[in-house]
């Protein structure tokens, strides 16, 4: 604000130097006056440009800085989100809100408080200095003046609902592009490559028209501005120029009057350009406090002073949880002691991933009482709780990364000789052997140059370097084949024996050496006991039983 006033008060004496130099030099021309004026001009420009810089320098500065703590709380707030956010929120959409609309507030907070704070005091110190010179001629400039203010507020208002119209529309083509490069396999195996560009042709269409709807209001705006400001020159040059032929005014005084008229120009289109930024800025900041405004669903609880090892006994204690208002777990009584391996099937959408996903609070029970350890689940730190559990979901995940920081993800201080040691239990380390770096090779996004098989075992290496007391194996060797399932099996059996282990599965051959199976329907436990004991039962569990091995003889032929 110092660099502002500094600026801007030097500027405002320029037109002295000029009203003193055209009196002056009217009534005796010489070379030392011309070299006076000219160095005075010369050293209020300097001044002013000096001071000019370092204004621009710090406020413009100051809101880089903003946007880059926005940007983080923003990131730091999604990563914070539970998954039924997620299932809201388009990727594409919250993406353009951490770019397009987090810009557009930075411009509020730099050129939008430096372009008013100089306009500000340039418009006063002007106008002190127009009447000072002569009050009449002000009171001409400035007829005009209500004639701005409306048409400020009219434009601004229209500005404001175009531009927030442009910027969700701007989200409906992020979340295009980003739906079909993240699908493109689809897109290419069902040859819709045409229809996709016709629908992003449109899209993009109709980006375009909204944004020639605002630019034509922007181009009516500015030059309705600078007629305003014209007419306003025109009145002054008449009135000052019958003025100044009967004696009332100095030419140097008309001189002066017209350049600080001048310099009333730029604060009045300056003060619509900001007009522009503070719609843009407000229609933006009002898409970001959707995001921050929301609350994660599960919060944090603080540590109720040291925490002891978790030792990985799990009970669920008449457990139900609902989601979206329909019943998807009913009444669960289930308790996995330390070292023991229990499993779970059931036909597709009975529940059994929403039940694991309650034990490292993806989501929180609705009825009942999950504890680990003989603690609530919801009182213990999330980082504690999570650090203790290694989660392999069904849904797969890579970074675009190396192999080998993947499988290190959950813990990056791990030593070199821990990733293949992991690997190698995860089954992978033959298919790491053929690969053209070994662990140093990228696996692209989503582990997109990987095999189904070959990142579910990767995500499995994931969760065993972080050494966790209590395992959950979501589903995760569907896509690896008979052969290669038994093979990680026998490794996994003496992992498996030193902690916690929850295996989901609809393989009965994954499940049948666990020490508990428990078998889901719409929800509910309804069979629960060994292999020996569910086949005997001849109900869900042996009819799925029954169907893989006439699977199994049906592939054999």
């Amino acid at each position: 604000m110092l660099a502002v006033l500094a600026a801007q008060g030097v500027s405002v004496l320029g037109p002295q130097v000029l009203r003193f130099a055209v009196d002056d030099l009217t009534v005796s021309a010489s070379a030392e006056k011309f070299a006076v004026y000219g160095a005075l001009i010369v050293l209020i420009a300097s001044v002013e440009g000096f001071f000019r810089f370092w204004m621009r320098r710090l406020l413009i500065g100051v809101s880089r800085h903003v946007e880059l703590e926005l940007r983080n709380d923003l990131f730091s707030h999604l990563v914070r989100m539970s998954p039924s956010f997620y299932n809201r929120w388009r990727t594409g959409d919250l993406m353009s809100r951490a770019t397009n609309d987090v810009g557009a507030v930075r411009m509020v907070l730099g050129p939008g408080i430096m372009y008013p704070a100089e306009t500000i005091v340039v418009t006063v110190a002007s106008i002190a200095f127009m009447i000072a010179i002569d009050l009449e001629l002000t009171l001409v400039s400035l007829a005009l003046m209500p004639a701005v203010s409306i048409a400020v507020k009219k434009f601004g208002a229209a500005i404001h609902a175009r531009f927030e119209a442009i910027q969700a529309k701007m989200s409906d083509v992020s979340v295009l592009v980003q739906e079909n490069l993240s699908g493109i396999r689809v897109v290419k195996a069902y040859a819709q490559e045409k229809a996709e560009e016709e629908k992003f042709a449109r899209e993009n269409q109709e980006y375009l028209r909204m944004n020639v709807g605002l630019v034509k209001i922007w181009g009516l705006f500015f030059p309705l501005l600078t007629v305003l400001i014209g007419l306003a020159a025109v009145l002054v040059l008449f009135r000052g120029g019958l003025r100044v032929t009967r004696g009332e005014l100095t030419l140097g005084q008309l001189v002066a009057f017209f350049a600080y008229l001048s310099m009333l120009t730029w604060p009045m289109v300056a003060f619509g350009w900001v007009v522009n930024i503070y719609q843009r800025g407000a229609a933006s900041m009002k898409r970001l406090a959707g995001i921050l405004d929301e609350t994660p669903d599960l919060t944090d609880a603080p540590a109720p002073g040291p925490l002891p090892e978790v030792e990985g006994r799990v009970q669920f204690k008449n457990v139900s949880f609902r989601y979206d208002g329909k019943t998807v777990l009913q009444n669960i009584d289930l308790e996995v002691a330390p070292g023991e391996t229990v499993a779970i099937v059931g036909r597709t959408g009975s529940g059994k991933s929403t039940l694991v996903g309650l034990i490292p609070r993806l989501y929180d029970v609705t009825q009942g009482e999950l504890l680990v350890d003989g603690i609530d689940v919801r009182r213990l730190p999330l980082a504690h709780l999570r650090g203790a559990v290694g989660f392999v979901p069904q849904e797969t995940f890579l970074f675009s990364d190396t192999l080998a920081h993947n499988i290190a993800f959950g813990r990056p201080d791990a030593a070199l000789e821990d990733v293949p040691s992991a690997a190698a239990v995860a089954g992978l380390s033959g298919d790491v052997e053929e690969f053209p770096q070994g662990f140093d090779t990228l696996v692209g996004e989503r582990g997109i140059t990987l095999s189904g098989g070959q990142k579910q075992r990767a995500t499995l290496a994931r969760a065993l370097l972080m050494d966790p007391k209590i395992l959950i194996l979501d589903d995760s060797l569907s896509s690896v084949d008979t052969e290669t399932e038994e093979r990680i099996l026998s490794e996994l059996r003496g992992v498996l024996r030193k902690r916690t282990a929850i295996v989901v599965s609809h393989r009965v051959s994954t499940v049948k050496d666990a020490d508990h199976i428990v078998v889901l329907d719409e929800g509910r436990i309804v069979e629960r006991g060994r292999h020996e004991d569910l086949l005997a039962l001849d109900g869900i569990y042996a009819g799925l039983h029954r169907k893989q091995l006439l699977e199994e003889e049906l592939e054999r032929i």
